[in-house]
């Protein structure tokens, strides 16, 4: 590793040092979203499974003291008459026995009523592992799919530090932020998702800041037909200077042209 008279590093290993720790800071948020849905998807599931294991447990108690209540002197005329049995009343009354006859004495709505409240904490726990399941899916998309809201503005901000004309006006080193939410903090990057003849397209603001001055970064962006997305414009306009922007992307013009161009060409007769 080499430096330069100035005592900088090359740009290209800066570079390079800033991809890793973005990389860093994105595994540290996902581990920590992780671990905050677990705790909470098994914080669910044990308040949904407490009131039916509290019934079970009493119910156990209850028939532990019936079945300790039981005279002595009927257990032991049970021990005796069954010991006083012939082999032919034995063979009687084992085909008399029934195997299907149920041990649970409660009355029928009782068991009715237990059987919904069971049902119901069963599809409590399903309700929550299908939201939980939706939350994955969702804080997965954000931050690994190239195509989601933010990783559009970490690419988009990522080439804003890098263009030298905005070194120039802002001064660097250069920090990205969204605009301020309710707690103070600025992580909220605005965007919008519309249709236009069928083509999905997304716009996006965010505000840039260096050591002199301040701008706000314009970009969208249109879905292509292999479905990823291209920039259709991007610009920085500062805040000192509004209505002189420094342009990064104009594709608009040969976007339209190409997309008049197609809708114009015969269609095939069918």
């Amino acid at each position: 590793m080499t430096l330069t008279t100035r005592g900088y590093l090359p740009e290209q290993y800066s570079k390079r040092i800033r991809d890793q720790q973005r990389e860093a800071n994105v595994q540290r948020k996902s581990f920590r979203i992780l671990r905050l849905f677990d705790l909470a998807v098994l914080r669910m599931s044990l308040l949904a499974l407490r009131p039916f294991l509290v019934k079970q447990r009493n119910l156990s108690l209850t028939l532990l003291r019936c079945s300790s209540s039981v005279p002595p002197i009927f257990r032991q005329y049970a021990t005796g008459s069954a010991e006083k049995q012939t082999p032919s009343s034995k063979s009687l009354s084992a085909g008399r026995d029934r195997t299907d006859v149920s041990t649970d004495v409660r009355p029928i709505g009782e068991r009715v009523k237990e059987n919904t409240k069971t049902a119901s904490y069963m599809g409590v726990i399903l309700l929550g592992v299908g939201v939980t399941g939706i939350l994955f899916y969702v804080v997965f998309w954000e931050l690994f799919s190239s195509d989601s809201p933010n990783n559009i503005y970490s690419e988009a901000l990522e080439r804003v530090k890098e263009e030298p004309r905005v070194k120039d006006a802002l001064g660097a080193p250069i920090k990205g932020y969204g605009e301020e939410s309710r707690r103070g903090r600025r992580t909220r990057v605005a965007h919008t998702k519309y249709m236009k003849d069928g083509v999905e397209y997304i716009r996006m603001q965010f505000f840039v800041q260096g050591f002199r001055n301040r701008g706000t970064v314009h970009l969208e962006k249109r879905k292509t037909e292999s479905g990823g997305y291209e920039y259709r414009y991007l610009f920085v306009q500062l805040d000192y200077n509004p209505h002189s922007p420094i342009i990064l992307e104009d594709n608009r013009l040969q976007q339209d042209a190409m997309r008049t161009t197609t809708s114009s060409l015969p269609q095939p007769f069918l």
